[in-house]
């Protein structure tokens, strides 16, 4: 197999708290060797020699929270109003572009179809379309009255959802998703506050139903990830295997505790951007400030704020992911999280960077392959402009990102020439 050799780089590694200089040595797929600098130069006579003119490789990134398709929808409901063909179109486009931005894995807060993101996991893998890994959801299994249920007694409207209602259609339904290729089903277990009448406090789904769904899933090898704000829905997540929890803003003691008890079988993901963005960026969608305040958000953010910071603080793995994709978070902005994280949470970089690579190899269930600059991982990696820890924004600008490498294979290779210049300014500079 071909080797490649990456010298004259710093070295970002997934878990350390700081960058090294060094070099990196491929062997088709995988990292064969990583030297820090103090362990000496790597000898690969022979290997293609990509000289890094003193940029950062770090591994790719895990986005937790991903929505291919929604084709930045002004609405929860829009994305119902989309025909599918448009719809696996623009999921197509938008695989690529969190590629393009070094997002090599991703895991699916839902479909916006219920087969369209089988479809694109399997385009993906079949290498017919350019994408990260992909972990395919269900649409949200909705109960009626939920916060996503735009019904009318005189109009059916579509939306992201499957509707059930008690332990039988839960079964059936997560026996269907399972059936056509889901990799995971997702429940919404509490409410929200865009909606007035199924509000972020309140369980919507009860127990039974959070039961039979878990239990489906279990029994067929798949997981389960679950919309949960309020405490008492963490609690049922957590009592019947829920693996991943979004958002928990409204965690008690109570809940806290259970999640500790729990930390190295969960993953949590906030999704900052879907508060934090809505409350800040979105008045032109119509989230004035008045339309806030009656929808309690200013009191969500500042419970959240502190609810995540505990989570954190307790050693519960709490993941970027920001529920990227509608008008007023497209998709392109996925690394604002680590801001976001650093901001609102007080989640420092270098624990939020851990998170994005490290714990996001273990999310997509290869954490003994995948995340790391470590011998024997997959080739996995980017190239970047600049040291992220110190400067964690180069992630969000594409054009610092000079490299995108999924598997040891290309997908956006670095300039050479504009590698060279670089090399030549910075020895022009010593």
């Amino acid at each position: 197999m071909a080797q490649t050799h990456f010298i004259n780089c710093r070295i970002y590694d997934g878990s350390a708290k700081k960058t090294t200089v060094g070099e990196v040595l491929l062997q088709g797929n995988r990292i064969e060797k990583v030297s820090n600098g103090k362990s000496g130069k790597i000898k690969a006579p022979g290997a293609t020699v990509i000289d890094c003119a003193g940029a950062t490789i770090m591994p790719g990134l895990t986005d937790g929270h991903t929505h291919l398709g929604l084709m930045q929808a002004p609405t929860l409901t829009h994305p119902g109003d989309i025909p599918p063909e448009e719809q696996i179109l623009g999921a197509m486009h938008d695989a690529k572009l969190v590629l393009d931005y070094g997002y090599t894995n991703c895991y699916s807060g839902f479909s916006c179809k219920p087969r369209n993101d089988i479809v694109i996991r399997n385009e993906i893998n079949s290498g017919r379309i350019p994408g990260p890994r992909f972990s395919a959801a269900s649409p949200i299994m909705h109960v009626t009255g939920d916060f996503s249920d735009a019904r009318m007694m005189h109009l059916h409207r579509g939306s992201v959802c499957i509707f059930v209602d008690g332990p039988i259609e839960m079964r059936r339904a997560c026996r269907e998703m399972i059936r056509e290729g889901v990799d995971h089903i997702k429940l919404t277990i509490s409410g929200d506050e865009f909606s007035g009448v199924a509000r972020a406090e309140m369980l919507t789904t009860f127990e039974d139903e959070v039961r039979e769904a878990c239990h489906v899933a279990q029994s067929r090898g798949k997981e389960v990830v679950a919309h949960a704000r309020a405490a008492e829905a963490i609690k049922l997540g957590l009592k019947y295997g829920v693996r991943v929890f979004y958002h928990c803003d409204f965690a008690d003691e109570e809940a806290l505790d259970m999640m500790e008890a729990k930390k190295d079988e969960i993953f949590v993901v906030p999704a900052p951007a879907s508060t934090f963005l809505t409350a800040t960026e979105a008045e032109e969608w119509g989230f004035t400030k008045d339309v806030l305040e009656a929808m309690h958000f200013p009191r969500k953010m500042e419970i959240s704020c502190k609810t995540i910071n505990k989570i954190h603080r307790r050693g519960i793995k709490v993941l970027p992911g920001g529920d990227w994709g509608f008008a007023w978070t497209p998709l392109g902005q996925n690394s604002r999280d680590y801001e976001l994280f650093r901001d609102y949470y007080g989640i420092p970089v270098v624990d939020s960077l851990r998170a994005g690579t490290m714990y996001g190899g273990q999310l997509m269930g290869m954490g003994d392959e995948l995340g790391r600059i470590k011998a024997g991982y997959l080739a996995d990696m980017l190239m970047v402009d600049g040291d992220p820890l110190k400067d964690v924004s180069i992630l969000q600008d594409v054009d610092k990102i000079l490299m995108v490498m999924k598997n040891g294979e290309m997908h956006r290779a670095p300039d050479t020439a504009n590698l060279a210049r670089r090399q030549r300014s910075l020895a022009a500079a010593e």
